[in-house]
């Protein structure tokens, strides 16, 4: 009896594995099903076309400048994550390692950044970027999207800086060196996991923005992937061309499954790291 319940246990877990896998992959699945149809043809339901319209693919780098909007993306996205990260670090150390008064309340107030929607500050962005003289360049893009990714490195890379050992620190003083050489030679190799985890995910949030996007760029060789996704147009006013579309969807998504694939195995050090700590 316990036998079987063994195996029913077993079962009902695979079973349940399969459910999350097909209902996690079934919608990148069916994109690519649908970037490789035209015409009618993407009314039909089919396990695969019958007759693949591959051309699809290139068309979505003649019609439109798409491969500058990837390198646009692949900019934007790098200095975003680069430029938080170093930032991150240095305000990380300083909450973590530096007792100083209102510690506390200003890292709530770092967090709190993050909860205000879009939306509610996409004005206030605007002016200051009006201001800067950045409108409709690649630098407006990477100075707002630090709104949204640094309260999240700040706060992840805070944490996993209080969990470093003490002694560390008090070995280095005892050498000689200072807070910025403590943060840089001796913190900043031990944080590695986290900062591929905190990385990757300000990366993606960076890489999948729309709304700033599209407000302050003006043209195709400043617009990036998603702005210039949703701008396809079709031959006519009602025409949509969903086989392009969902192409170059496809080919979006594509670079950060790799980049997952990739780092996998340090995105789950970096997020368990610290769990078991008592």
């Amino acid at each position: 009896m316990t036998q079987v319940r063994r195996w029913l246990g077993r079962g009902g877990f695979g079973l349940l594995v399969a459910l999350i896998t097909l209902y996690t992959l079934f919608p990148f699945y069916w994109a690519v099903v649908s970037s490789l149809k035209q015409g009618s043809a993407l009314f039909s339901v089919e396990a695969w076309p019958s007759e693949p319209a591959w051309e699809n693919y290139a068309l979505v780098f003649t019609e439109q400048p798409f491969g500058r909007n990837l390198l646009n993306s692949v900019a934007v996205a790098a200095s975003t994550v680069l430029v938080s990260l170093f930032l991150a670090v240095t305000a990380s150390f300083a909450m973590a390692r530096i007792r100083f008064r209102g510690r506390t309340p200003l890292l709530l107030m770092i967090l709190a950044v993050s909860m205000f929607p879009q939306i509610a500050v996409l004005s206030g962005m605007y002016e200051l970027i009006r201001a800067l003289g950045l409108y409709n360049t690649l630098p407006a893009l990477t100075l707002s999207y630090l709104i949204f990714t640094l309260p999240f490195t700040v706060w992840v890379l805070t944490t996993f800086m209080r969990e470093l050992p003490k002694e560390l620190e008090e070995a280095a003083v005892v050498d000689g060196a200072s807070p910025w050489i403590i943060c840089w030679q001796v913190f900043f190799p031990l944080l590695k996991p986290a900062l591929v985890t905190t990385g990757l995910l300000a990366f993606i949030a960076a890489w999948n923005e729309f709304l700033f996007a599209l407000t302050f760029t003006m043209t195709h060789e400043a617009r990036t992937v998603p702005v210039a996704i949703a701008l396809m147009s079709g031959s006519s006013e009602h025409e949509l061309p969903w086989g392009l579309i969902m192409a170059a969807s496809v080919i979006v998504t594509v670079p950060l499954i790799v980049l997952v694939l990739v780092f996998q195995r340090r995105i789950v050090s970096g997020l368990t790291a610290g769990a078991v700590k008592g």
